[in-house]
């Protein structure tokens, strides 16, 4: 993956961008790393991946949506803010989010103090490759 400078000026405003995962192995991450605190669940309410989790966001469509934008869900307000400067999560932006997410957090939005709420990191960049690939095929 290529290293990723986030412009602090600027939204991106483009099409989201295909990170070099497999979706295959990004399952098999997710059901490793993710399960225990985020489901992919579609409209009808199905379960597609992972458990009924809920102290994360429920990640159905994440790509091509706003970040700290599901309904119902609290965020913290530095999530909600980062909209500012990426107006869609795409396969790069969310593999680089899994991480560090606070170190994203902080390069997204020019903020020193911006802290995220998810404190688990997926430590090889692989594997957030993959789990962002894999749930690029959870479309809304």
């Amino acid at each position: 993956m290529k290293t990723l400078k986030l412009a602090t000026a600027f939204a991106v405003l483009a099409a989201p961008v295909l990170a070099e995962g497999d979706a295959a192995a990004g399952e098999q991450a997710f059901n490793r790393q993710c399960v225990s605190c985020h489901v992919v669940q579609n409209a009808a309410g199905e379960v597609l991946a992972g458990r009924n989790a809920k102290t994360g966001p429920n990640l159905f469509g994440i790509i091509g949506r706003a970040p700290g934008s599901v309904d119902g869900f609290s965020y913290g307000d530095d999530i909600v803010a980062a909209q500012e400067f990426v107006a869609a999560w795409d396969e790069e932006q969310l593999a680089a989010y899994m991480q560090d997410p606070t170190a994203w957090l902080r390069s997204t939005t020019g903020s020193n103090s911006a802290r995220s709420k998810m404190s688990f990191k997926v430590r090889q960049e692989a594997d957030a490759e993959n789990i962002a690939a894999f749930l690029a095929t959870f479309a809304e």
